[in-house]
């Protein structure tokens, strides 16, 4: 059975992209929500450059993803040094660069 193929475009600015070195993960029953942050160095003030609402069932897709990329990343570049996870997450979670 054939895969229906998908077209997606992207705008110029979108395809440009945006560098975010901080991020807060936060859900409800219903829904995650990602804010994406660049915080300068230096800085105790920063914007949300982006925010994705999505379901927990494709939250979890995404996080299966991003694994499999990290791990041919690593299998490709050599392993990714991130420091040591929370110890104990809170509601919102928070990554830095």
């Amino acid at each position: 059975m054939n895969e229906p193929s998908i077209q997606i475009d992207v705008d110029e600015a979108t395809a440009k992209g945006q560098y975010a070195n901080l991020a807060f993960i936060s859900h409800s029953e219903t829904e995650f929500i990602l804010d994406f942050i660049f915080l300068q160095p230096q800085n105790t003030k920063a914007k949300v450059l982006s925010r994705i609402i999505t379901s927990p069932a494709h939250a979890k897709r995404l996080l299966w993803a991003i694994k499999d990329n990290i791990e041919k990343y690593e299998a490709r570049f050599g392993a990714v040094r991130a420091g040591e996870a929370a110890q104990a997450p809170s509601e919102s979670t928070r990554f830095y660069q």
